[in-house]
């Protein structure tokens, strides 16, 4: 009896320890890129400066290494429980620096789930960690009973 109870131990505990198909394994979205959005490709426009495109963009993720002139912007959000998204956009840019001509692939006018605020992990830039701390109007006063009493 003893016996029987030490094997069906053991085989709860393996099951336990080596059992990660048995419990759900957490999984994350990941995005990587340049977020690319219909709103910032339709503020582009030819004849626009490097930049110019620099700022309504952001600065490439991909340069031509032997030609400048080609500026690629791809965003790719691999979903935990799905498929991976991906969002290109070409630009070209003329001999002078001058934005010629603009390529997109993916649907760039589909909106992302992507829900930083809310996930735990670090501050997003722009949040300002003096914000955590508590302020003056959060200290409990000292009841008049537990002041100490001067003496003349």
């Amino acid at each position: 009896m003893q016996k029987l109870t030490r094997i069906i131990t053991l085989s709860v505990a393996l099951t336990v320890v080596s059992g990660c198909s048995y419990v759900g394994v957490y999984k994350r979205d990941i995005p990587q890129g340049n977020l690319v959005t219909q709103e910032m490709v339709s503020q582009l426009q030819p004849g626009m400066t490097q930049e110019q495109v620099t700022y309504v963009m952001g600065r490439p993720l991909l340069e031509a290494p032997f030609d400048a002139s080609q500026w690629d912007y791809v965003f790719r959000l691999d979903k935990a429980y799905g498929d991976v998204e991906q969002r290109r956009v070409t630009l070209t840019f003329g001999p002078q620096g001058r934005l010629v001509n603009i390529e997109q692939e993916g649907d760039l006018s589909a909106a992302l789930p992507l829900d930083g605020e809310s996930s735990m992990g670090p501050a997003t830039e722009g949040v300002d960690p003096m914000d955590a701390l508590p302020t003056e109007s959060t200290r409990t006063p000292i009841p008049p009973s537990a002041q100490p009493v001067s003496q003349p």
